[in-house]
């Protein structure tokens, strides 16, 4: 009786508050994820910039005279760092390993 009763107090709410009680399903969606591995212990390539800017420096040094010199060592460690910063992540990439993993996971609908 009382499983009669809430059932028809359910249809009753449902009816005035328009709400449905839809059954949720679930799927398993996976695709396929290219993974790259760096082989070296010097991921942020710190490397690379500190070489890349102290010859930068060097060679900006050797441009203007005064400021214009001190300038020119300044912007020279700067895009000696930088160009030392992607000639090591080209050498890493050159030597990463490259994998494919499947990820899953779940979606209602």
């Amino acid at each position: 009786m009382k499983t009669r009763a809430i059932t028809t107090l359910a249809i009753v709410l449902m009816t005035f508050t328009g709400a449905t009680f839809a059954q949720t399903q679930t799927r398993t969606v996976c695709e396929d994820v290219p993974v790259k591995q760096v082989n070296s212990s010097d991921t942020h390539r710190v490397a690379g910039t500190a070489i890349g800017a102290v010859a930068g420096g060097v060679l900006g040094n050797q441009v203007g005279g005064g400021k214009g010199k001190t300038l020119a060592t300044v912007g020279g460690a700067v895009a000696g760092g930088v160009v030392g910063n992607q000639v090591q992540k080209s050498h890493q990439d050159k030597n990463a390993t490259y994998t494919t993993e499947r990820r899953c996971h779940q979606e209602q609908y």
